[in-house]
């Protein structure tokens, strides 16, 4: 797509953002025979060459950019908000997200490329856990900062993994909880 034909269909706008200020075309790596190029802001753009600049804050536009219906700007919500996905809404909207299948991959492709070396989440058992399973918790933990216990027993659905791991995420009586992986088992 030329430059033109961009500014049109986005509006003059950031396809992200929604900032009219300093747009440029951004393209996104692995396209599978999708239009790979958006066009997005300075402020976006510095941001996601350098993750450890990130203002979490900014990126709550992804709650209005990951409904678009450009496959490319549905696909770099996605990847921004799995980057995000330690802040409890970058989660909430990632489990809100619908992604057709060839997206999802296309969007997965960059995480994939950049944790080849990343050690596999192991559970109690040694079995590799993988964002979506179910896990089984096998001992009554104390869940810091509520008042409740994770009982053992409890089924969790569609954890999602961190950045370390000996961690996963999931839902234990309607709250996201962080959980050692040495107590669940893969259901």
């Amino acid at each position: 797509m030329t430059e033109n034909e961009l500014l049109t269909r986005c509006g003059g706008k950031c396809e992200l953002c929604g900032s009219d200020v300093e747009l440029s075309i951004y393209d996104l790596p692995a396209s599978d025979g999708h239009e790979n190029e958006i066009m997005i802001c300075e402020n976006c753009s510095s941001q996601i060459a350098a993750p450890d600049t990130m203002d979490m804050n900014h990126w709550r536009c992804l709650n209005d950019s990951m409904w678009s219906q450009v496959p490319a700007v549905q696909v770099m919500s996605y990847r921004m908000l799995k980057r995000l996905s330690s802040e409890s809404w970058a989660q909430d909207l990632l489990d809100m997200l619908y992604l057709e299948e060839d997206l999802r991959a296309w969007g997965d492709a960059e995480a994939a490329a950049a944790s080849d070396d990343t050690p596999p989440t192991l559970d109690s058992n040694g079995a590799v856990l993988n964002a979506g399973d179910t896990v089984v918790i096998i001992k009554d933990l104390n869940v810091k900062g509520t008042s409740f216990v994770a009982k053992r027993g409890t089924a969790v659905r569609n954890i999602s993994l961190t950045n370390n791991p000996e961690h996963i995420e999931g839902r234990v009586n309607g709250t996201r909880i962080v959980i050692l992986t040495c107590f669940v088992k893969k259901s």
